[in-house]
């Protein structure tokens, strides 16, 4: 199959669980139905993000703890927990977290099952690094309100959150999954609390090229830090 029929898929399953109220069941169906072919997986490049990879690359971070939001087969949490990183790496799919383990058998990093909409407590404000790469984009517009301030709440105070998506312009239609994401939703972080330091708008290398963001925020220090 190629990339374009993975898609096509994939977008299959969305369509057949939106049309049943589910917005996040299609995640552990897709990973089901890949039956370990990674390449049936349209986001599954089995290699961290390289502009992520960049990104760390340049950053003053100290590494402490981090946390991965839909984290699939593990390739980012890996990236992080091979510069020093304490990782926790979730996804909403037991079977994405299944193959990453599997993947991974000697991983330093905790994968575990969870629902970005019902993270465990002690999450909230717990990470100094949060890494959102294509979750956002992979859910319906609707549930994009509620999903960006479950994503910040787990930020620590000065720690930050790593965002990359696919972009498009205001008016333009929403399109198919991954529906990309604007400019304004993305500053909706800011509407958390969280402070913008960066937010690049740029045509990759792809072929033809897919407009991005990469965007940085930060948490500020409360008055007790």
């Amino acid at each position: 199959m190629t990339r374009d029929d993975n898609r096509a898929s994939a977008r299959r399953l969305v369509a057949q669980h939106l049309a049943r109220g589910d917005a996040l069941g299609w995640f552990d169906a897709l990973y089901l139905e890949a039956q370990g072919h990674a390449d049936r997986i349209p986001w599954a490049d089995l290699q961290p993000n390289p502009y992520l990879a960049n990104w760390l690359g340049g950053t003053a971070l100290s590494p402490q703890r981090a946390l991965v939001v839909g984290c699939g087969l593990g390739d980012d949490a890996e990236l992080l927990a091979s510069l020093g990183w304490s990782v926790v790496a979730f996804d909403v799919s037991a079977e994405a977290v299944r193959w990453a383990r599997q993947r991974f058998p000697q991983s330093k990093v905790e994968y575990v099952v969870a629902d970005l909409f019902e993270p465990p407590r002690q999450w909230e404000r717990a990470f100094n690094l949060v890494l959102e790469i294509y979750t956002l984009q992979a859910l319906p517009v609707p549930l994009r309100a509620r999903a960006v301030p479950m994503i910040a709440q787990s930020v620590a105070p000065n720690g930050v959150i790593f965002l990359f998506a696919r972009g498009r312009e205001e008016l333009d239609p929403p399109g198919e999954m991954p529906w990309p994401l604007t400019e304004r939703e993305v500053r909706t972080f800011v509407d958390t609390g969280l402070v913008c330091r960066s937010l690049e708008d740029f045509m990759d290398d792809q072929t033809p090229p897919v407009r991005r963001f990469r965007a940085v925020f930060q948490r500020p220090a409360g008055p007790a830090e």
